[in-house]
C-alpha cells in the first residue's frame, strides 16, 4: 500500500482562469435588473466602493449614494485621525517611493479623534446619502455605538482575515450576536475565503460577508503571510455557505466580493461565481473624485512591525459616473462597469443576479490571450 498523503490539495480559480458561458437565450440588457439588499437598503446597483483612504471620504460616500450605490467610509483612517484629511493625502501622494511607508506608520500612528468620527458621517448624511463605515474588530466596542449613534446607515467590520471565533488572552474578544444586538443597524463582515468561517459569520446574526483576502492591487497579504485563496473559488465557496444558512434559517445574507477585480470582465465573473455584489478599491481610486490623487495604498500598510501594503500610482482617468456608468473612453474594460454587467447578464439569459449565480463557468486559462497576439505584441509600446 503506498504511503498516504500529508496533504491533499484542491485545485482552486482565479479570475483570469475561467469564462463564462452565453445562455441559450439573450435578452436586451436595459431589462436585467442588478438590485443589491442588504436588510431594509436597496441599491440599484451592486457595487461598493472600498473603505480606504485613497477612495472614500466624505464627498465621494455623497456621490457614490448619488449614483445609487454605496462607499464605505474607514472610521480609523486620515478621516478621523485629522481635521484637515485634504493636507495629509497630498503629502502621501507626492512623496518618493522610497519615503511612503515610513510617512504612512507615521501618518497612521496619531490618534482617532471620535468627535471627528460623528462628524464625518453626519456630513455625508446631512447630504441626503446612505452612510457606510468601517472599523477593524480591536476597535469595534469602542466605535460601534458612536458610530449608530451619529446616524450611519450600514456598519462593517474588517480585517485581512476575520473569524466568527476569535482565541485571545483578553477576557473577553468580539461576539457578533452582542454587536448585532447592541446596534440597530446591518452588521457586514469581512474578510473570509472559506465555506464554514463564512457559514459560522451567518449564524451570529451579521447582514453580509466579505469575501476575499489578499488580491486587493495595494495588497501584499499573499506575499508576506502566504495566506489566501483565488477570488472565483472563494466566492464560490462563500455562495455555497450562503445557500446553506438560507435553506436552515431562511434568512439570505448576501456575499461581497472584494479585492482583485481590475475590469468589467472580472466584475462579472464575480457575479456568476455568486457574489451578490463587489467592493472595489483601485479601479475608483482612478476616479477625479477620489481623495488618493491618483495613488492607491493598502490598509495593512501603515502596520508599525509588518507592513502588508503598497502605494501604487493608478493615475486619474476620469470621473466617477464615466467609470461606471460610461460611455468609455478606454478598452481595458476599467470604464462602464455597470453597463458590461447588464451586457454579461444579457448574453447569459439572466434577468437578475439570482439568476447570473447560475450561469455555467468554464475553466479557461488562456481566455485573456487567446487570440489576443496583436495587442498583447503591442502592449509594451
Amino acid at each position: 500500500m503506498a504511503a498516504p498523503q500529508f496533504k491533499q490539495l484542491r485545485r482552486s480559480y482565479g479570475f483570469d482562469e475561467v469564462a463564462i458561458v452565453p445562455g441559450d437565450i439573450t435578452t436586451n440588457p436595459d431589462q436585467t435588473n442588478i438590485d443589491f439588499k442588504v436588510e431594509n437598503f436597496t441599491f440599484s446597483i451592486p457595487i461598493i466602493a472600498s473603505a480606504m483612504d485613497a477612495v472614500t471620504d466624505v464627498n465621494f460616500a455623497i456621490l457614490m449614494s448619488k449614483l445609487g450605490g454605496v462607499a464605505v467610509l474607514n472610521l480609523e483612517g486620515v478621516q478621523t485621525r485629522y481635521d484637515n484629511p485634504e493636507e495629509i493625502l497630498t503629502e502621501i501622494a507626492q512623496a518618493p517611493q522610497a519615503e511612503v511607508t515610513p510617512l504612512l506608520q507615521k501618518v497612521y500612528s496619531q490618534p482617532i479623534k471620535e468627535n471627528l468620527i460623528g462628524e464625518r458621517i453626519q456630513a455625508i448624511k446631512n447630504s441626503g446619502a446612505i452612510c457606510a463605515v468601517s472599523v477593524a474588530p480591536a476597535n469595534t466596542k469602542r466605535f460601534a455605538p458612536i458610530a449608530a449613534e451619529a446616524g450611519a446607515d450600514i456598519f462593517a467590520v474588517q480585517s485581512t482575515v476575520t473569524s466568527a471565533q476569535h482565541i485571545s488572552k483578553s477576557y473577553r474578544g468580539l461576539i457578533f450576536p452582542e454587536l448585532c444586538q447592541s446596534i440597530p443597524i446591518p452588521i457586514i463582515v469581512g474578510n473570509c475565503v472559506s465555506y464554514s468561517t463564512c457559514l459560522e459569520l451567518m449564524r451570529t446574526g451579521i447582514s453580509g460577508v466579505l469575501v476575499g483576502i489578499g488580491p486587493g492591487a495595494a495588497c501584499t497579504t499573499r506575499q508576506v503571510l502566504g495566506v489566501g485563496v483565488p477570488q472565483i473559488t472563494a466566492t464560490i465557496d462563500c455562495a455555497a455557505a450562503r445557500d446553506e444558512y438560507l435553506q436552515e434559517s431562511g434568512r439570505y445574507v448576501p456575499i461581497i466580493t472584494d479585492g482583485g477585480i481590475g475590469n468589467g470582465g472580472d466584475l462579472c465573473k464575480a457575479f456568476a461565481a455568486g457574489a451578490d455584489a463587489v467592493m472595489l478599491g483601485s479601479i475608483f481610486a482612478r476616479a477625479k473624485e477620489a481623495p488618493g490623487h491618483g495613488y492607491h495604498w493598502g490598509m495593512s500598510h501603515p502596520h508599525p512591525a509588518l507592513p502588508r501594503g503598497t502605494r501604487i500610482k493608478v493615475g486619474t482617468t476620469s470621473p466617477l459616473e464615466q467609470i461606471l456608468f460610461g460611455p468609455a473612453s478606454v478598452t481595458d474594460g476599467s470604464q462602464n462597469l455597470v453597463g458590461a454587467l447588464r451586457t454579461a447578464m444579457s448574453t447569459c439569459g439572466a434577468f437578475t443576479i439570482a439568476e447570473m449565480h447560475k450561469v455555467e463557468m468554464v475553466i479557461a486559462p488562456a481566455i485573456t490571450t487567446e487570440g489576443k497576439w496583436w495587442q498583447l505584441s503591442q502592449s509594451g509600446h
